[in-house]
């Protein structure tokens, strides 16, 4: 893949993803593949503890190497996703972490994907190190939503153990409210590293909070100076959203797309005992079907439901229709 001059985020350091280097990759449905495909127990449907565990770090090491071999299939580049969406500070306690393991566990996360990033470069792969970041509550509900400056008091925390690793960015993914948004760009921004900012959104394309997605985006850059290296959408199947990008809104910001692989509402795959995969040809054609309404995205992935077969089959359509 050839590297040119990237544009700067909104801290001021360089992104390969925003620079216009073409497609690159990023995972999809870990904790759905652990869960329904490996069988694992995931408690509060965390997959940061089995880094602790050395066979299952090598598991996640092999996850993540299906979605490198695809980069390399499709001359793209990667974008590593830490293992850590619940690895913030009330979920980690939930599960037993202190404060101290916390960090750690977070900066394992980190050293992982460093051992992947130093493999896959090797094989001229431009890899991004991103620290992944969850809502502090539930990523289907928004609950009660923190205040701006509440949200970057709490997020500080593990955004300021990425800060002070390798990792290039990090990503907020499956926020479902403006103000919790804010609050990581904003501690993002304090810490001096990149955000990106990925919003969920239900079957009406609206988050759960009703707020329409393209307010929700300019409520965020008005609040932090256009802060966030870029958005994302993920955690909904492209039929959610595909109205609302018909609609004027501001979709030069929106980089990225991790959809579900099911049509299914947040509440239905809630009470799910059995996994949704969807058709993954049929997925990677609704994707097609966005591509004149968002002609900045460079970044595609999967979420719930989703494996290697669903994003292969959208990188290999996105990139060579």
């Amino acid at each position: 893949m050839t590297t040119i001059e990237s544009q700067p985020s909104g801290t001021g350091r360089p992104l390969p993803q925003t620079g216009g280097n073409g497609l690159f990759i990023t995972d999809g449905g870990l904790e759905t593949e652990l869960v329904f495909l490996d069988g694992m127990d995931l408690p509060s449907f965390a997959a940061f503890p089995l880094l602790d565990v050395p066979e299952q770090r090598a598991r996640l090491r092999r996850y993540y190497d299906g979605y490198v071999d695809i980069a390399r299939r499709l001359g793209a580049g990667f974008v590593m996703e830490t293992p850590t969406w619940r690895a913030n500070p009330d979920w980690a306690s939930l599960l037993g972490y202190s404060a101290e393991r916390l960090d750690a566990v977070n900066r394992s996360a980190v050293a992982l994907a460093e051992e992947i990033r130093t493999a896959a470069t090797a094989d001229g792969i431009t890899v991004v190190v991103s620290g992944c970041v969850g809502p502090r509550g539930d990523g289907y509900d928004p609950g009660t939503a923190m205040t701006p400056e509440d949200a970057e008091r709490y997020h500080a925390v593990q955004i300021g153990t990425f800060a002070d690793t390798s990792a290039d960015q990090v990503t907020a993914i499956t926020m479902t409210n403006a103000e919790e948004a804010i609050g990581i760009v904003r501690a993002a921004a304090a810490a001096g590293i990149p955000s990106a900012i990925s919003f969920t959104v239900e079957t009406d394309g609206r988050l759960p909070t009703g707020q329409p997605l393209a307010e929700a985006i300019e409520q965020v850059d008005a609040a932090t100076s256009a802060g966030a290296a870029y958005f994302m959408v993920n955690c909904a199947h492209p039929t959610h959203f595909a109205g609302v990008l018909r609609q004027d809104g501001p979709w030069e910001r929106l980089l990225g797309l991790r959809a579900n692989a099911s049509v299914k509402s947040h509440a239905e795959l809630d009470e799910a005992t059995e996994l949704d995969d969807g058709d993954p040809a049929d997925l990677a054609a609704q994707h097609l079907l966005l591509r004149d309404r968002l002609p900045a995205v460079a970044v595609l992935g999967g979420c719930c439901g989703t494996d290697a077969r669903h994003v292969s089959a959208i990188g290999t359509a996105w990139s060579t229709t």
